[in-house]
């Protein structure tokens, strides 16, 4: 295992919850230093379930492969400190992430003092730096609302921070975006990003906010259905769901051929008047679609469905719990070049994930363990002459 792609990049991250740490454990993962700050004792994600032993499993996986330091910044001794170690000179350094309050000594306009060239990466909930969180930026967007049940009422919030997780991987492309534009013109800069523009520029680029502003009548709740094409769940025999798509006339037909059930679509077409070919069609005639697909299904076996499916490259998948997913798949296990078993601190071994990009003339980053909480401090405080 070599250094990985971005050997010889520094980060210094003052950071808590997800986005900004997200996005320093993106860029530590392909091989980059990445320094970690936090007041002694932890910040106010040190000890965010879920926990194992008392130690935090999330404040975990969103910080390994970092070096871990604790400098009081309530101090101006320790702000003296954290603001020379942002500002080291030396190439690939002077890069600093964080998405907590920028004010006076750790501002761009502070540090840039002590170091000209340098790239500062704050992330914000809104655009004016008002507080939001991955969950208060959803509920505004509008989700909610086509989330869940067609007969539920009121919003229904999904449990994954997407906002959160897209705005991280967006500050680490950021850093690399920013250190290029320094090293071919030798200016740093203040790149400032906020978890409500993400969600709003994807919402834009998934026809969201055109769909709104265009058609009449507001996009509704659909269930489990793909909205647009054709995929539901279904339930076989022995009680499993499958996930069951065809988004593509060459899948559709796949479909078709994997039930044996071209006949009944035939007849099905002519007395709606519709061409499942045709995507839109899918969508219209889902109901009956699916009325036929599960009375297929429910007669099989999870083992007999996916054989067949599998024969006639349907696109499909197997529902699974989180307990599931590590104990049947392989994708979550070191039989997956992405995963190694690592040893944590005061957690235990598990299969932990490493960079899930694979560059061909780059050495990869082996999975690494996250840090104890201050583990690295006299190290990094030794090493910058601190």
């Amino acid at each position: 295992m070599g250094v990985g792609i971005l050997g010889g990049l520094r980060i210094v991250e003052i950071s808590a919850f997800v986005a900004a740490p997200l996005g320093g454990a993106t860029l530590a993962a392909m091989g980059a230093d990445v320094i970690r700050v936090d007041p002694p004792g932890g910040g106010v994600d040190i000890g965010r379930w879920p926990l194992h032993r008392g130690r935090s499993l999330y404040w975990a996986g969103l910080n390994q492969g970092k070096r871990s330091v604790t400098i009081d910044m309530r101090q101006d001794s320790g702000q003296e400190k954290v603001a020379k170690l942002i500002t080291a000179p030396g190439e690939g350094g002077g890069i600093f992430l964080t998405n907590l309050p920028v004010l006076g000594w750790n501002s761009y306009d502070t540090l840039k003092k002590l170091r000209g060239d340098l790239i500062m990466v704050v992330i914000t909930g809104n655009r004016d730096g008002s507080a939001a969180v991955d969950y208060t930026v959803n509920a505004a967007l509008g989700f909610p609302f086509v989330t869940g049940p067609e007969d539920a009422e009121g919003p229904v919030n999904h449990v994954l921070p997407a906002w959160d997780a897209m705005t991280g991987f967006l500050a680490s492309t950021a850093i690399l975006a920013a250190d290029r534009h320094r090293r071919l013109t030798g200016e740093g800069q203040l790149v400032e990003v906020s978890l409500a523009d993400v969600g709003l520029a994807v919402a834009g680029h998934l026809g969201f906010i055109g769909e709104a502003v265009l058609e009449v009548e507001p996009r509704g709740r659909f269930g489990n259905h793909v909205f647009g094409t054709f995929g539901r769940d279904f339930v076989t025999r022995d009680g499993r769901r499958v996930m069951i798509l065809a988004l593509t006339p060459r899948q559709w037909r796949g479909l078709v051929e994997a039930t044996g059930l071209s006949g009944e679509f035939r007849n099905l077409e002519a007395r709606l008047g519709l061409y499942f070919n045709n995507e839109g069609d899918r969508w219209r005639g889902r109901q009956d679609i699916c009325e036929l697909i599960q009375a297929w299904v429910s007669v099989r076996t999870l083992a007999s469905v996916a054989a067949a499916l599998d024969t006639h490259r349907v696109l499909w998948g197997p529902y699974q719990t989180f307990k599931e997913l590590v104990e049947q798949d392989p994708r979550a296990s070191p039989a997956n070049p992405l995963f190694a078993v690592v040893e944590h601190p005061d957690l235990g071994a598990y299969p932990t994930p490493g960079s899930p990009l694979r560059f061909g003339a780059a050495g990869a980053v082996a999975p690494r363990r996250s840090p104890k909480l201050g583990e690295h401090t006299e190290e990094v405080l030794r090493e910058f002459g601190l």
